[in-house]
């Protein structure tokens, strides 16, 4: 908080062009020959997004610390575009060049950028992110979940339950004071044990146990402003991280990816006391609509479904519709209308669900993809 941050920040140094451009090619060189090659995130990483920083000129905690308010509006995590340099990790990440990622930040942007849960440590939390403490269940959202700010800072409660146990969900955020969640934390030390290139991009080092990770053989630290691992670095480069990126990527002669908004969605049918592809007028079937993250976790994105030939416009989880066996069945088409939460301007969906017989009594996924830039969904069937 306001607490740990000075009245006057410290100056922030940038490279000269020449001197950038040099040190990212001793970086990529440093990159090629790495075996396990890690990067550690902090705030400095999403202010290209519109996210403030903290301990910046005009960060959150400096603007506390100094009693002033900000004077322009800044973007919401939920509408913010990963930048340049998460787009960067999810590339590397998805060539095995990337093994993991240890991260401070709490904005989601890694996460919807495309790094995968088994490939990062969120120390601090994740805004979009809750759990059941009682069976361990997370949850993935596409809305701030987070405790009301009205209650004790120590109060995690979100006021939802779990759809497995009933349990009550919690926040996975860290305030200061707090544990790290103690698996990401063992997986963090453990991946940094194991490095032998730790790369840390725009962070302060200044917040602990975090800034005890990244001491890998070799480290390399891009920030703005000095951190106390400076001394340690076999590379120190002062430049925002996007200039460093894109400078890497370019000597490593790999494209930077657009970012594009991917959602993966699970139709279910189950039910009925009907076999094979004949059902009677009094079986029942249902069919459950839901949103899933790459590893099957929960994902909440959705505003209301809608089926075709029915009247009801389901606007609650789970999207259970029952219908009649003799409509669900071989053969059969299901027109569903999706309505997103819209953070990212995205439109209504109509997805055509077309029944096989192979497929009754399972679930189909399909992977949707959103490019923000022409407003336009792709559609796979898995």
């Amino acid at each position: 908080m306001a607490w740990t941050a000075d009245k006057v920040p410290l100056p922030e140094l940038i490279e000269s062009l020449e001197d950038l451009e040099q040190k990212a090619r001793q970086l990529a060189d440093m990159i090629r020959q790495s075996k396990h090659f890690i990067v550690f995130t902090g705030a400095g990483i999403s202010t290209s997004a519109g996210i403030p920083d903290f301990r910046g000129p005009e960060g959150a905690w400096t603007l506390q610390a100094q009693g002033r308010q900000r004077a322009a509006p800044t973007t919401s995590t939920l509408q913010a575009i990963p930048t340049a340099t998460h787009m960067a990790l999810v590339e590397l990440q998805n060539r095995n060049i990337l093994k993991y990622v240890v991260s401070q930040n709490c904005d989601g942007l890694h996460r919807r950028s495309g790094i995968l849960p088994d490939k990062i440590s969120e120390l601090h939390g994740n805004n979009n992110r809750e759990i059941c403490k009682d069976c361990g269940k997370e949850y993935l959202r596409d809305f701030r979940a987070v405790a009301d700010d009205t209650k004790s800072i120590h109060d995690h409660r979100t006021g939802r339950r779990c759809a497995l146990c009933s349990g009550i969900l919690h926040d996975t955020i860290v305030n200061f004071s707090e544990p790290l969640p103690e698996r990401d934390l063992k997986l963090a030390f453990e991946h940094a044990e194991r490095a032998d290139l730790c790369l840390v991009l725009g962070s302060s080092l200044t917040v602990s146990p975090a800034n005890d990770i990244p001491r890998a053989a070799a480290l390399v630290i891009c920030n703005l402003q000095a951190t106390p691992l400076d001394s340690m670095a076999a590379l120190r480069v002062h430049a925002r991280t996007d200039e460093l990126m894109v400078q890497v990527m370019r000597e490593l002669g790999i494209e930077i990816p657009e970012f594009a908004l991917c959602r993966r969605l699970r139709v279910a049918v189950e039910g009925g006391t009907g076999t094979g592809t004949g059902y009677g007028r009094g079986d029942r079937r249902k069919v459950t609509v839901s949103g899933v993250d790459v590893d099957g976790t929960p994902a909440s994105f959705l505003r209301s479904v809608r089926l075709a030939n029915n009247r009801r416009v389901l606007k609650v989880e789970p999207f259970v519709f029952d219908l009649r066996g003799d409509v669900v069945k071989d053969g059969a088409e299901l027109s569903f209308e999706l309505e997103f939460m819209g953070h990212y301007g995205e439109p209504n969906l109509k997805l055509v669900h077309a029944l096989q017989e192979s497929e009754l009594e399972t679930a189909t996924v399909y992977f949707l993809e959103y490019n923000p830039q022409n407003g336009e969904w792709r559609v796979v069937r898995g």
